[in-house]
């Protein structure tokens, strides 16, 4: 926000020097961005006094001035102004001067005439808008004055946070100034000479949306002149950086800066039957804004309209036709309040943010409504004439009371770090307009710790009471205030202290098994990539299993129904997913089409779902794998298959030292192929699924490498969980025996039923079971396999003999004939 300090200093006492008042400001909270000298562009322009007009010898439409500056010869200038005349004071550009956009007045000739300089219009000095006539001045400016000494002005640029939209106006930032000097705040006057007939004849107002605008007040102005509004009040808003219109919309202008509080007047002859309607648009409605773009309206656009139809987008623009122009002689003055969040909507909606609509998005107080009509309502009369109707139409004329908002002094000590008595505390939130007072025993209100639901507590007998300003919707519980009293004390004030608590010396990351989860994936050659959650409904459907991979942990399940972004930036980004899969195909498709056929990537997100208005949501790692694996010059590529994706997995468990990793066929998903697709299980350590994407969906999803493996986990502490520790054993004192044991078995049986039936029936001694080999064809039979394990036997107390080995190994023989229908290969 842009502020002219001769402006601001109407409203309280400026006692500090500008880089003085800047770095308080800023120290406040109010960061100043910049100082400005507004004017600094007016180079050697000063005041002259007109001696006499008279004709240019050699061209009807000019004139020939001459000029007094104070000292020298009068000056001869010639002039294309109309409004000129003797005894005038008028700003001079002497030759030499520069002007605002770099332009440089010079001694020259025009029409034969020498011209030594320039009278200067408003216009041409940035000063006003008037770019027809000469800018007349004071008649009391002192002859030969620098322009610079009479209107430059200094202009801080400050950043206001979004919270404080009660400070986006000069009244607000004079409460900060006086926050900061103790200078008391001075309110311009809003008393309205009022001689017109009741309002209540002329003006009617419905709300039809009540809880999209709280409060409506309207006030009327009969018999008004349309003009420019007087200099001064041009050079502020200029200076504030606002274009000088007309003073009916210079009024409204110059309160919104000078109050916060938006407001819009409209021609009374455009208001069919004197009646504003606030309600939403309908259907098929259209409006043409006053920046002339048609805009067809949507049902959820709040509009002020009257019985023919709308007359402004509420909160953000009004219509052309009802705007005010020269031929307007009666006005409508609307002050109102709206719901933020409608009016940052529908400002998204259009495109269209102003200075009106950044105002309400912020929240706007409740009494303003009426403040901002009646001060419009008297700066137009001042500025333009005409008659105020007696009375004002007010929808809602009730005023909210102070909060009243109990807080600790040793609780804000204790937040702030600092020792404050409550005394002191009570003196810094008075210099905010807060009033205090002790707490009752009879008072019920609850100490605020946070934000609704409060905590319900007995207020304490050492507690106060906050009456928080009606203007300050900021502060709401006693962590507020306790930062309040900090920043008006001076933040660079408050010492940095250690914590009270004593800190642990050793926290373990919650993160640990996701982050060895990632290392591990990193190290065997993946790549992590980051997709976005949001997809499309094509998405949704196309990647949906039939049977989901369960939860592990404490996990929602996975399924039910998608949510449903409410405003979403495009159809491809309108449902949450609810599988990696998808999002990893994606990023294999995007790297074909640019030429990269070798992908390996996975991630570690979310998938999300609902039932009802229940929104769930757990965590999941997918990897996606693409071509073929990068060689070296001594070790050849390999395509990446079902066994490699499976060799992740079980490279993750070993990581995280899972054990009882088993597998088994899966022919069931549509989206998989039926021969190539297996489920994996530990238990509750983990669930998933792992297999070539079918065929056909890879041409629907116009994906061009040939085999895409995928897999989708859940793994026991994904979300959250830590490593379980290392636990050193001593090594065997006796030393393993190993054996070879080759099973055939029919070509349909599961390998992972074969080692099934090897661990059970090999008792405690069984200390290791390792596949090695499968091998089909001579001599075995049309429908059989050799499925070969290395089996490692093993005592604590004693070195096992070659009679215990072969008896275990006939007890293995038999349960696999009597299980699998296996018989040992010789």
């Amino acid at each position: 926000m842009r502020v002219p300090l001769s402006w601001l200093a109407e409203y309280v006492d400026l006692e500090l020097s500008t880089d003085q008042l800047a770095e308080r400001l800023t120290l406040l909270g109010m960061e100043v961005q910049s100082v400005e000298r507004w004017g600094a562009d007016w180079q050697n322009v000063v005041v002259g006094e007109i001696l006499t007009v008279a004709s240019h010898p050699r061209a009807d439409r000019l004139s020939l001035a001459t000029v007094t500056v104070g000292s020298g010869e009068p000056l001869e200038i010639v002039c294309g102004a109309t409004n000129i005349a003797p005894g005038q004071r008028v700003p001079v550009a002497l030759p030499g001067a520069e002007l605002p956009g770099g332009r440089r007045i010079e001694r020259a000739e025009k029409m034969g005439v020498v011209s030594n300089g320039m009278l200067c219009s408003g216009d041409e000095l940035g000063l006003t808008s008037d770019a027809d006539g000469i800018l007349i001045l004071d008649g009391n400016a002192a002859l030969g004055a620098d322009l610079g000494d009479l209107f430059a002005d200094t202009v801080l640029d400050v950043d206001v946070k979004p919270n404080r939209g009660d400070a986006l106006s000069l009244i607000g930032l004079a409460r900060e100034v006086s926050a900061a000097t103790g200078a008391p705040v001075r309110w311009p006057p809003i008393d309205v000479s009022e001689d017109g007939p009741p309002i209540e004849s002329l003006l009617n107002v419905e709300v039809a949306e009540p809880e999209l605008c709280p409060r409506f007040v309207g006030r009327w102005i009969a018999g008004l002149g349309v003009r420019s509004a007087p200099d001064r009040v041009q050079m502020r808003l200029r200076a504030a950086g606002m274009r000088p219109v007309s003073n009916v919309v210079d009024a409204s202008n110059y309160v919104m800066l000078e109050l916060g509080k938006p407001t819009h007047t409209f021609d009374a002859a455009a208001v069919h039957e004197g009646r504003l309607i606030v309600r939403t648009a309908r259907a098929g409605e259209r409006l043409e804004t006053l920046d002339h773009v048609n805009r067809e309206l949507t049902p959820e656009t709040l509009v002020i309209a009257d019985p023919g139809g709308p007359l402004a987008i509420a909160g953000i623009m009004g219509a052309a036709s009802s705007e005010v122009s020269e031929a307007t002689r009666d006005v409508v003055i609307e002050s109102a309040i709206f719901d933020p969040v409608s009016i940052r909507r529908t400002g998204q909606r259009f495109g269209l943010r102003s200075e009106a609509s950044l105002r309400f998005e912020k929240g706007q107080e409740s009494r303003v409504a009426r403040i901002g009509a009646d001060r419009v309502a008297r700066l137009i009369a001042e500025w333009a004439g005409g008659t105020v109707a007696r009375g004002r139409v007010d929808t809602n004329p009730e005023e909210p009371e102070p909060l009243r908002l109990p807080f600790r002094p040793v609780r804000i000590n204790r937040l702030l770090g600092i020792e404050l008595g409550p005394e002191e505390q009570r003196r810094y939130l008075e210099r905010v307009g807060i009033q205090t007072e002790a707490a009752s025993t009879g008072d019920i209100v609850p100490v605020a710790l946070e934000p609704q639901p409060f905590l319900a507590e007995p207020v304490p007998a050492e507690a106060l009471v906050a009456m928080i300003p009606t203007w300050r919707s900021d502060l709401r519980i006693e962590a507020d205030l306790a930062e309040e009293i900090a920043r008006v004390r001076g933040y660079e004030t408050v010492p940095s202290i250690t914590p009270h608590t004593i800190m642990p010396g050793y926290r373990p990351s919650p993160l640990e098994v996701r982050d060895a989860v990632r290392e591990t994936l990193v190290g065997a050659g993946l790549t992590e990539v980051l997709t976005p959650a949001l997809v499309s409904p094509r998405h949704i459907e196309s990647f949906r299993l039939r049977t989901n991979v369960p939860s592990v942990d404490d996990e929602p399940a996975p399924g039910g129904d998608p949510v449903t972004v409410t405003n979403p930036l495009s159809s491809q980004h309108s449902l949450l997913r609810q599988s990696l899969i998808g999002s990893l195909l994606e990023v294999v498709a995007g790297n074909a089409r640019h030429g990269r056929e070798d992908v390996a990537v996975f991630e570690v997100g979310k998938g999300y779902a609902r039932d009802g208005d229940r929104a769930r949501e757990w965590w999941r790692l997918g990897f996606a794998l693409a071509g073929a694996s990068w060689g070296s010059w001594d070790r050849p590529s390999q395509s990446f298959d079902l066994d490699g994706a499976k060799g992740f997995v079980e490279l993750i468990a070993d990581r995280l030292r899972l054990s009882g990793l088993a597998w088994r066929a899966e022919a069931d998903e549509p989206i998989f192929h039926p021969g190539r697709t297996a489920r994996v299980s530990a238990g509750r350590a983990v669930q998933g699924i792992v297999g070539e994407l079918h065929p056909g969906l890879l041409d629907d999803w116009d994906v061009r490498s040939e085999r895409v493996v995928v897999a989708e986990l859940a793994i026991a502490g994904l979300s959250v969980g830590q490593l379980a520790p290392v636990r050193a054993s001593a090594p065997p004192r006796f030393p393993p025996i190993e054996r070879d044991l080759a099973v055939i078995v029919s070509e349909d049986r599961a390998v992972a039923d074969v080692a099934q039936v090897i661990r059970s029936s090999g008792g405690n001694l069984l200390r290791e079971l390792r596949l090695f080999d499968i091998y089909r064809g001579t001599p075995l039979g049309a429908g059989e396999k050799s499925v070969a394990h290395r089996l490692v036997f093993q005592a604590e107390e004693r070195t096992l003999t070659e009679a215990e080995i072969d008896t275990l190994v006939v007890r293995i023989g038999e349960a696999l004939a009597r299980n699998v229908d296996g018989r040992l290969r010789s």
